[in-house]
């Protein structure tokens, strides 16, 4: 495999875990996608329609801030890009991540997280978030719970 990157957010610790196995599994580098403003669990409550995180996934354009844009992407040929699934897509820091960046002639690969629900329209709305000349690939989802050597299988199936 060519040099790669995963690059992740996460509230809860889950993304996290997966995506450290994920680099490892992938002999890749691990960058944290991090809001400026830190989420906080009232932030995160998805019962509240009032809540941080109902209002930007009620808006389409909600850009959340990154802490830094430090990603060297340059270096990499394909970046992993993982995140929880938040209301059937990827949460809307990730466009704002996948934005930050020139990704044209590189792979990039989108994986989530979920207790239960699938990827959505998650590609629907990340894909546009990129240069027309990325090699987009669909996003995948694993439940709590995934194991390292899924992660392998999963990799070589890409065949990349």
């Amino acid at each position: 495999m060519k040099k790669a990157l995963v690059a992740y957010f996460s509230c809860s610790g889950v993304t996290a875990k997966l995506a450290k196995e994920l680099a490892s599994a992938v002999d890749g580098n691990l960058y944290e996608i991090r809001p400026a403003v830190p989420y906080t669990s009232a932030d995160l409550n998805w019962t509240d329609k009032n809540s941080r995180s109902s209002v930007e996934m009620n808006d389409r354009s909600s850009r959340p801030a990154l802490a830094d844009t430090a990603a060297n992407i340059d270096e990499y040929d394909t970046v992993f890009v993982g995140f929880p699934i938040w209301w059937y897509i990827a949460p809307t820091i990730i466009n704002t991540f996948l934005e930050s960046y020139d990704f044209s002639g590189k792979t990039v690969i989108p994986f989530a997280t979920s207790g239960g629900s699938g990827v959505g329209d998650t590609d629907k709305y990340l894909h546009p978030s990129c240069s027309e000349k990325t090699n987009w690939r669909p996003a995948k989802r694993f439940p709590n719970g995934t194991q390292s050597a899924d992660l392998k299988q999963w990799v070589n199936e890409l065949k990349l």
